[in-house]
């Protein structure tokens, strides 16, 4: 008979495999199975090859745009085969260190499908016939791409997965979704040359981010030739040997050679045991308390499969949050861990022109009182100008208060948002930050003008 674990964890990805770290780390003795392999999605259907191929789409715009900056460069042509093989590079490279990493902390790895079982003796997880007995389980099984219930095929009707492992461009798509994931791979596959239709349900591309966000980014895409059509939805889809014909729900069609059908990504929770175990779920998502417990003793659930943003960075710190509760309730960590709020999670979509965003929206921090916001114009930031993207940078505070939200639009704030956090997490005020410098030329002074801006010291802006 196995020995009693003190933690076992179902899922090796980001969620499952920091609780995994994390725990082994604070001296407890931890089982993690994973049916695929370690990393899971972000590392090998989602954040890294998506992020690698919007790389390849920067070095192929960059090409192109040459000339512009008295560079004579020009693009030949897109090899997809070669794009997703150096893709595969990055991934395996990581996948390899995370592999070293598990080894190294003396964590079982098992490889299987599992199920969690509740018994007579207790808390298991089932694989391929055996149970791994732990005084605690993590629930870290992730998501998967939703697909309205549209005929997936894998060749002319695809999800993510499939988008991202394709060995030929298609001449034209047709994205579904508006979101993260679909903007993403608009933009990919507009730099590559691909005639691009987005199609989104609602009325406005990134439904989830500011509304002025949303008009800078569809301004932008539009411009770089992807038409957009917002406001309707999709009726049906069939395919045929050489193209797609969607029917949307205004009674218009439209034709291409493929379809990604991305309106966003839903829990793995069904067939895993957990209702049979008495975990509760909400339309397929696994019901927590603020410390993520279940409302079976011992069980836990992190990332995708918690109602929420479906980050990987999220997951992270569920994860490390979980094994430090689990340390913590049985003697081994002193402290009581807390888990980041959710609105202090930054969020980037990483398309052209990227998003980042964290704290609340304007909207919410007026229904909480008198609001003063900031829009920094990046058409006033040098490096900004260098690197030809347009945007702003928005900070909202309240008034007499400190700041509670940053919303920025364009290409390279993504590396802007830790800064951004750190004002909103520490309830920083602007001037908190009349000291500090900014060097110049960096996009960071885009922020750092706005905080100049609200402190009531505005160098750069007009107000």
């Amino acid at each position: 008979m196995d020995e009693l674990r003190d933690l076992v964890v179902l899922g090796g990805g980001s969620g499952g495999y920091a609780a995994a770290l994390r725990a082994a780390q604070l001296g407890l003795t931890v089982t993690l199975v994973e049916a695929d392999k370690l990393g899971g999605t972000c590392l090998h259907r989602g954040c890294i090859p998506t992020k690698a191929q919007l790389h390849a789409a920067h070095v192929a715009d960059s090409a192109r745009e040459g000339s512009k900056v008295g560079v004579r460069s020009s693009l030949e042509g897109i090899d997809l085969a070669g794009v997703v093989a150096w893709q595969q590079t990055v991934v395996d490279r990581l996948h390899q260190g995370l592999q070293g990493l598990v080894r190294s902390r003396d964590i079982e790895l098992v490889s299987g499908f599992g199920r969690l079982v509740r018994d007579a003796e207790g808390l298991a997880v089932e694989v391929d016939g055996r149970l791994v007995r732990a005084r605690n389980v993590v629930l870290a099984t992730g998501s998967k791409p939703r697909t309205l219930g549209l005929p997936i095929d894998g060749t002319r009707i695809l999800t993510s997965d499939h988008a991202l492992s394709m060995a030929e461009l298609p001449g034209t798509a047709i994205v579904l979704g508006g979101g993260v994931i679909g903007v993403e791979m608009a933009s990919v596959w507009r730099s590559f040359g691909v005639e691009v239709t987005l199609v989104e349900a609602l009325d406005r591309l990134v439904p989830a981010e500011d509304p002025a966000v949303s008009k800078a980014l569809q301004r932008a895409l539009t411009k770089r030739g992807v038409r957009v059509r917002t406001g309707v939805g999709v009726a049906s889809a069939e395919a045929t040997t050489d193209q797609v014909t969607v029917e949307l729900a205004d009674g218009t069609s439209l034709s291409a050679d493929v379809m990604l059908v991305a309106p966003g990504r839903g829990p793995v929770s069904s067939g895993m045991g957990f209702a049979e175990a008495g975990v509760a779920l909400d339309r397929e998502y696994v019901v927590v308390d603020e410390n993520l417990a279940t409302a079976v003793p011992g069980v836990f659930a992190v990332g995708d499969l918690v109602a929420g943003l479906q980050l990987a960075h999220r997951g992270f710190a569920h994860g490390m949050f979980v094994a430090e509760r689990i340390a913590h309730l049985g003697g081994r960590l002193p402290t009581r861990p807390r888990l980041v709020p959710e609105h202090l999670i930054p969020r980037v979509t990483y398309s052209n022109p990227e998003i980042a965003t964290v704290g609340i929206s304007q909207a919410q921090a007026e229904a909480r009182g008198a609001v003063e916001v900031v829009e920094y114009n990046l058409g006033g930031n040098g490096r900004s100008q260098i690197l030809g993207t347009q945007g702003f940078v928005k900070v909202i505070r309240m008034v007499h208060g400190p700041v509670v939200g940053v919303t920025m639009v364009g290409q390279g704030v993504s590396e802007l948002i830790g800064e951004a956090q750190a004002s909103v997490a520490w309830e920083a005020t602007p001037d908190d930050f009349s000291g500090l410098i900014h060097a110049h030329p960096t996009q960071g002074e885009a922020f750092g003008e706005a905080l100049l801006a609200l402190a009531g010291t505005p160098l750069h802006v007009h107000r």
